[in-house]
């Protein structure tokens, strides 16, 4: 007898609908599963067994399974078809009509006692299902609120196998998943602008880092307050939108760690400074996201900038020009989205007082020297704003207010961002100033003559490269947008220009 249920199997950001089609005849006790598994999907044979007994299931084990996952030239990874495999089995037992798989699809891990776990990357097949006209998915429990993100697919959660079993037979009524009513109040974020005492320069950086989309490098002595500002910065972000959350929540699914609903907070990612290459960019015999994809949209922070490994670093060049990044795997080559915020601080030397005007430096200029080599000259130019966050005097940390609140900058940062949109309605995924190609800021930075022939004499003298000429020219228009003005004009520029690494950043 032969019964077919539908799967379905997530690579990357993408899934393909899978048919596990169950075959049973006489013979030998034997179970083949065939369609290229790997071995998670090869060993789910023994806990599916396992399952079915302990559940009190009457499935007869002693004759010949034939398993076929179809496609067959599609790799299949993962416990997600120990649900399908399973049920297969059972209508084959003739325990339920095989009618009341229709439009069905099923994705589970079993536990040996029969109960349904959750698995990775239900967001994304679910949506692969609804696009392919299926109309129920069958899940855990745990998995129930993701897979409802996608409008006009009934979601049944089911605990365990005897469950499933009773919704196929119809012994048990079917209740559909209802997620949880919103109360339409975003959840605060920790911290506030207000909080931060002085640093008004670094405030400002900040803004203009959030309006466009820039990379910061923030620089200054221990305790100077580089964490805290950094901590701050998604405070001010604006909020992300629906496609938006829809491509983060597919990150995060795909990674394992969408738990809950729709991701809808721009998020903020500070990995440690002993992080391994993989562990940033992402990796492994099928290549998951790293730090640079679940910060998409949102913002990465390196903290102690000089301690990462210098291929971790390295890795950064790729995602911060291009906005993803390709992990290349014998069994697969996938491709992430990566486009973040890159927040980086540091101190400016390796004792940390070099800048400071209270404690004297205690390094030699060798050390300096050393210390900044860490950091190569090519990921240096893909920064745009470098900022000095000076330590404070007695008198500015007993002031009893900081500033702004983040309420206040995420206005003009938000209105910022809607004179963008506008400018670059109809180019695709072009969002923010940060990501425009040369042409595009050729075409679209709309620079006065004044400005132009101020941003020409400072690369001249100082030397810039042409990446870096572009990216002052970026920020520059960032800040005629935050300041409401239709062109790049002499004040813009020159405030840009201030923002760009000079000698006396390197003590």
């Amino acid at each position: 007898m032969l019964t077919t249920v539908n799967s379905a199997a997530a690579l990357g950001l993408e899934a393909s609908l899978i048919r596990v089609e169950v075959d049973t005849r006489g013979g030998l006790a034997q179970h083949i599963i065939v369609g290229l598994p790997d071995t998670a999907v090869k060993e789910s044979k023994e806990r599916i067994e396992s399952a079915l007994r302990n559940s009190g299931i009457p499935v007869d084990f002693f004759c010949k399974y034939t398993i076929n996952l179809a496609p067959a030239a599609i790799r299949k990874e993962g416990p997600a078809f120990d649900l399908p495999i399973a049920v297969g089995m059972m209508a084959n037992a003739g325990l339920f009509d095989a009618a009341a798989l229709d439009g069905k699809i099923f994705l589970g891990e079993l536990s040996l006692n029969g109960e349904i776990k959750p698995v990775r990357g239900v967001l994304i097949m679910a949506f692969e299902a609804a696009k392919n006209g299926l109309q129920t998915i069958v899940v855990a429990p745990d998995n129930a609120e993701e897979a409802a993100l996608v409008k006009g697919l009934q979601v049944l959660p089911a605990r365990d196998l005897a469950e499933t079993l009773a919704y196929l037979r119809g012994d048990k009524k079917a209740a559909p998943y209802q997620p949880p009513v919103s109360s339409g109040a975003e959840p605060q974020l920790a911290g506030d602008f207000a909080e931060v005492k002085g640093q008004y320069l670094a405030k400002r950086a900040l803004e203009i880092a959030a309006a466009g989309g820039h990379n910061v490098l923030l620089i200054g002595s221990p305790g100077c307050g580089k964490t805290m500002l950094a901590r701050r910065l998604p405070t001010i972000l604006p909020e992300l939108t629906y496609e938006e959350s829809i491509e983060v929540s597919k990150i995060y699914s795909a990674a394992g760690l969408l738990r809950r609903g729709l991701i809808r907070r721009r998020q903020f990612r500070a990995p440690h400074h002993t992080i391994s290459g993989v562990g940033i960019a992402g990796g492994g015999r099928i290549p998951r996201p790293g730090e640079i994809s679940l910060a998409h949209r949102g913002v990465l922070f390196l903290d102690e900038f000089t301690e990462f490994g210098r291929g971790v670093l390295e890795a950064l060049r790729q995602p911060l020009e291009d906005g993803e990044i390709t992990i290349s795997r014998a069994l697969a080559a996938l491709t992430y989205p990566a486009r973040f915020i890159l927040v980086a601080a540091l101190n400016p030397c390796p004792c940390g007082y070099a800048m400071d005007r209270r404690k004297k430096c205690v390094c030699t200029p060798p050390q300096i020297a050393n210390y900044w080599k860490k950091i190569s000259g090519p990921i240096l130019d893909r920064i745009d704003i470098f900022v000095e966050v000076p330590s404070l005097s007695a008198e500015e940390l007993d002031a009893r207010s900081g500033g702004e609140s983040s309420a206040a900058i995420r206005q003009r940062v938000a209105a910022a961002r809607d004179k963008q949109t506008q400018r670059f309605a109809g180019r695709g995924g072009l969002y923010a100033n940060a990501g425009m190609s040369p042409a595009e800021l050729k075409e679209l930075a709309g620079i006065t003559a004044g400005a132009r022939q101020l941003l020409f004499a400072a690369a001249e003298k100082l030397g810039f490269s042409a990446r870096a000429y572009d990216r002052i020219l970026k920020v520059a228009r960032t800040i005629a947008d935050l300041s409401g003005a239709p062109e790049v004009l002499e004040e813009h520029a020159a405030e840009a220009l201030q923002y760009k690494m000079h000698d006396w950043m390197q003590p």
